[in-house]
């Protein structure tokens, strides 16, 4: 059964919104081999509405063209929204033809590599909650962002995590990976 991961660049204070305004000084080899190693392992990408309209106006533009423009335009990817429809015209981008968790369930069924999603935090949250997320990898910069949207808010169900890794780079930023712990 193939895997479905996500990845999150991650505040002290737990923001996970726009990590480019707080996570550009800190940003280092080590987390650059990791988004490496994510991406070689990859080939099909889940995305939200909102992460989908802002990376389809940024990263098909050749200037914005580097390892990771590299990565995401070719990928296959598919787009969870209630609101979008019609074809999309980032490449090879189409929509779910089903809800959510019922996608995923049947896309981890199918012949691939890892399933990962990308800049869209409220896909995580569905899927970790639905307990479809297979892993979970945090890369807390030391920084306090202030403001901004975080992965996890009061209220939610308490949810048990096994930790499976965790290193800390040379600018102090700490990348721990969980699984989902079956009971």
């Amino acid at each position: 059964m193939r895997q479905v991961t996500a990845g999150l660049f991650y505040s002290l204070d737990g923001v996970v919104e726009a990590p480019n305004l707080w996570q550009f000084d800190s940003f280092d080899d080590e987390l650059g081999a990791g988004m490496t190693a994510m991406t070689d392992r990859t080939d099909t990408v889940l995305l939200g509405r909102i992460g989908y309209q802002e990376w389809a106006s940024y990263w098909p533009n050749p200037e914005n063209d580097d390892d990771f423009g590299t990565f995401i335009n070719p990928v296959e990817k598919y787009v969870a929204s209630r609101t979008l429809t019609g074809d999309l015209k980032w490449q090879n981008s189409r929509l779910m033809d089903r809800p959510l968790e019922e996608f995923v369930a049947a896309l981890k069924k199918a012949d691939g590599g890892e399933i990962s999603v990308c800049g869209s935090i409220s896909v995580v949250r569905q899927l970790l909650f639905a307990g479809l997320l297979d892993s979970l990898t945090v890369m807390v910069h030391p920084v306090i962002a202030g403001s901004g949207r975080r992965l996890f808010e009061p209220g939610d169900p308490a949810t048990r995590l096994t930790l499976d890794s965790s290193t800390r780079t040379s600018k102090g930023n700490v990348i721990s990976s969980y699984s989902l712990r079956s009971e």
